[in-house]
């Protein structure tokens, strides 16, 4: 209800230009609302998707909502953060909340290993990222986003100081941490396999909506003067990304861990984006260019708006995956889905397909958003590793249709699903499949995001 009443609140919103508050620290933009909107469906729907998995587990408690939404706070405090201090405080929010719901059964070894990684792994980066805001503070003497902006656009295209570029790796390397990018991604498959499901596919719609809203705003606005000093280090861990999550899924026999390695690759094509924004100086005039800066925030935008619902829909279709009253993990326990439960077969078939970017499927359309920027930026190698990446990943995906489809059970799932897990996967369905008949609200809701980023950068 809380959530429900946030997002009203959020949508109601409207004004002719941004909106900072607390001296400078909280900005509401377009773009913040676009993703406060992402996070905020992604939060509620997880809690309405949890409630059965945890009576049959025999671990409801009252205070896994209240972490949610604690965590909610933090996430919209990091995407409408204009300062580092307000961008720290809104990530240990969030964090804190995290390490615990990790672990929040407490009563199983993997959910409290999972809950230790995440813990000692993003006290690392949290480490880096202060590191690296220190270094920028120490060179600019604010925290605030628009005035270490000015001081770098002051350079007038000089060579800027070796601490700011050290800063500015360290705290790409913390942000990288939150959006489980290559090299930092190693807590992801453990945490996501240990977690309990409705936490795993918490972590893998929300936060990360999160940290990438948080990624573009830091990088386009404090950063977009040292474009050529950053740029380069996104290409590496966009190309990175996409790489290991093409091949590293491919032996993966645990569901949950594929996904992991999938969210691994899909940041992956989600940064061809932010790539694709830095193509072009900061605040340039030359309208060709600032349409291609807009074009890659937007393609970011499309890109993850289609991925929470496709994400959304896989795990709904994980916690229905039941055998003798137990959870059940592994990709061959979905042999014969299509002969017990054709329906369910079809949903997770759709959603596979969407992931693997086959048209005419909403998942199709994100990659292919996402493609065009970085061909029109002229980024052709981003573009072709991207497809070639989207190809081998697709092998992984059609293999759990095949098993479902063709491979023989030894004991059927017990499907035995609440209305609420029924609906939220018939709703995700229907909005992957018929995406392409009516895009126009994620598009022009992108497109008006992209653009106050722009205008605000």
């Amino acid at each position: 209800m809380a959530l429900a009443l946030t997002l009203l609140l959020v949508v109601t919103i409207s004004a002719k230009g941004p909106i900072v508050s607390f001296g400078g620290m909280f900005i509401v933009d377009q773009f913040a609302i676009f993703f406060k909107v992402l996070v905020l469906l992604a939060a509620g729907l997880i809690l309405i998707i949890s409630q059965d998995y945890f009576e049959r587990s025999g671990i409801a408690r009252f205070e896994y909502p209240v972490l949610v939404m604690l965590a909610s706070v933090g996430m919209m405090m990091m995407i409408s953060a204009n300062d580092f201090i307000a961008l720290y405080l809104g990530l240990e929010m969030q964090s804190l909340a995290l390490y615990v719901i990790a672990a929040f059964h407490r009563d199983n070894v993997r959910s409290v290993e999972a809950g230790l990684k995440y813990f000692v792994l993003g006290a690392v980066a949290s480490g880096m990222l202060l590191y690296g805001i220190s270094l920028v503070y120490g060179f600019s003497g604010t925290t605030s986003f628009e005035a270490i902006s000015q001081v770098i656009a002051a350079l007038e295209g000089g060579v800027p100081p070796t601490g700011v570029i050290l800063g500015l790796v360290f705290i790409l390397a913390g942000l990288a941490f939150k959006v489980s990018a290559v090299p930092f991604h190693m807590w992801t498959p453990d945490v996501y396999e240990g977690a309990p499901t409705p936490v795993t596919a918490f972590f893998s719609l929300a936060p990360k909506l999160a940290a990438i809203a948080l990624l573009l705003r830091v990088m386009v606005d404090p950063f977009g003067g040292l474009l050529e000093q950053w740029r380069q280090i996104i290409v590496f861990i966009s190309i990175a990304s996409m790489v290991l999550g093409a091949f590293a899924a491919l032996g993966q026999t645990n569901i949950k861990r594929l996904m992991a390695y999938s969210s691994i690759g899909h940041v992956g094509y989600a940064l061809i984006g932010l790539a694709v924004a830095g193509a072009t100086s900061h605040g340039a005039e030359d309208a060709h260019a600032a349409l291609l800066h807009e074009q890659g925030i937007q393609s970011v935008l499309i890109y993850m708006s289609i991925y929470l619902f496709m994400n959304l829909g896989v795990f709904a279709c994980i916690l229905c995956m039941r055998r003798r009253e137990q959870m059940v993990e592994g990709i061959s326990d979905l042999a014969g889905l299509s002969r017990s439960n054709p329906m369910m077969a079809l949903a997770l078939a759709i959603f596979m397909f969407s992931m693997a970017g086959i048209p005419p499927l909403a998942g199709f359309f994100g990659k292919l958003y996402i493609f065009l920027a970085a061909v029109d930026a002229q980024y052709y190698g981003l573009a072709i590793v991207g497809v070639l990446s989207s190809v081998v990943a697709a092998f992984y995906y059609l293999r759990i249709v095949k098993v479902m489809y063709f491979d023989a059970a030894d004991e059927p799932l017990d499907l035995g699903f609440g209305p609420e897990l029924r609906l939220v996967i018939l709703a995700s369905s229907v909005i992957i499949v018929l995406f392409f008949l009516y895009p126009e609200p994620i598009l022009s809701g992108a497109g008006t995001a992209a653009a106050s980023l722009f205008v605000g950068g």
